[in-house]
C-alpha cells in the first residue's frame, strides 16, 4: 500500500471548542490542515452549534437504562467512530479544555457503557491529537489540558498524536506567534500510518 492509499483512507474529525468562530486555536488548527494531503478528508464540527443534552451518568443507574444516543449526539458519535483521527481544537480555559469540549468528553462514559455501540473497541487504534491557544506564552498553562488528552488516549486504546500550542489574545494574535506557525505546518508530518 503506498502513502498515497494510506491517506486515502484516513479521516480527520475536527472538534472546534472554542466559545467564539475564527479564534486562535481554529486559525492554527485550519493551519495545520491546510498541510495535509488532498486524498486525505476532514470533517469539521463546531461544538456550538451542535449542542449536547446536560451529562447524566446513568452507568449504575438501577432505573434507567442507557438508550442509543439521537439528534447532535448522535451526530458526534457516528463523526467521532467515522475518523481515524480525532483534532481535539480547544482554547485553554481555566487551565483544561473548553465547557463545550469537556461536555463531549463526559459522554463518552455513557457511549462506553452500550455494549452494542463497542465504543472503545471502535476507537482503540485511533489517533487523538490537541490544538490549543492560550493568552499565557507558557506551556504550563496548558499542561492540564494536554494531560487530560493524553490519559483519555491511553484509556481508550488510542495513539496520541501530539500536540500544537499558541499563544493569543485577541482573534488573529497566533499569527504573531511564530513557533506556533512553524509547528502547525509540521503538526500532521509524516502522517502516522
Amino acid at each position: 500500500m503506498t502513502d498515497a492509499d494510506q491517506n486515502v483512507k484516513r479521516s480527520f474529525l475536527f472538534l472546534l471548542g472554542s466559545g467564539r468562530e475564527g479564534g486562535n486555536t481554529e486559525t492554527l488548527a485550519r493551519r495545520a490542515a491546510a498541510q495535509l494531503p488532498s486524498g486525505v478528508r476532514q470533517t469539521w464540527l463546531r461544538l456550538s452549534d451542535h449542542p449536547l443534552p446536560a451529562f447524566e451518568d446513568l452507568r449504575h443507574s438501577a432505573d434507567r437504562t442507557l438508550a442509543p444516543p439521537t439528534g447532535n449526539e448522535k451526530l458526534l458519535l457516528d463523526a467521532t467512530l467515522d475518523a481515524t483521527d480525532l483534532v481535539i481544537a480547544s482554547p485553554v480555559y481555566w487551565y483544561s479544555v473548553s465547557a463545550s469540549t469537556k461536555l463531549y468528553l463526559d459522554h463518552w462514559v455513557n457511549w462506553l457503557s452500550i455494549p452494542e455501540l463497542r465504543f472503545r473497541d471502535r476507537m482503540r487504534g485511533s489517533t487523538l491529537w490537541a490544538v490549543a491557544a492560550s493568552s499565557s506564552d507558557g506551556r504550563t498553562v496548558a499542561e492540564p489540558l494536554l494531560g487530560s488528552l493524553r490519559a483519555s488516549a491511553a484509556y481508550m486504546g488510542m495513539r496520541w498524536g501530539g500536540e500544537l500550542l499558541g499563544s493569543g489574545t485577541e482573534p488573529g494574535a497566533v499569527l504573531e506567534d511564530a513557533g506556533a506557525v512553524a509547528a502547525a505546518k509540521g503538526l500532521f508530518q509524516p502522517p502516522i500510518p
